[in-house]
């Protein structure tokens, strides 16, 4: 790989950013929820540039693939759960905007990544 650093890359960058707009979003949910399903969101969307942090540490484009395969996981989890936070008036879906935004950014960065 010619990146030197996971921070180079734009996948990271973009997951970075989702990180930061789900915390934002999920301080508006009840505080009953901080224990379930802010929690569980939280964890799911910082696995994200985690996984591709240490995917890209390992210097293997195989594992680096393993962990974007997992990461994208993760993406599919933090999607769900912002759409259940929908459902149950946690948000609306003009504040979960950015954030199914980035998701779909970054699903789009994921395609440079497949296997030929």
């Amino acid at each position: 790989m010619c990146v030197q650093n996971y921070r180079e890359l734009i996948v990271w960058q973009k997951a970075m950013d989702l990180v930061t707009e789900v915390y934002c979003l999920t301080r508006l949910f009840p505080r009953e929820e901080l224990y379930g399903l802010t929690n569980q969101i939280r964890r799911a969307v910082v696995s994200i540039p985690s996984n591709i942090a240490e995917g890209q540490a390992r210097k293997s484009t195989a594992e680096f693939r393993n962990f974007l395969s997992i990461a994208q996981g993760s993406m599919a989890e933090v999607d769900t759960q912002i759409l259940i936070a929908i459902r149950l008036q946690y948000l609306t879906e003009t504040q979960a905007q950015t954030a199914l935004a980035l998701l779909m950014e970054l699903k789009k960065c994921y395609q440079s990544y497949k296997p030929a």
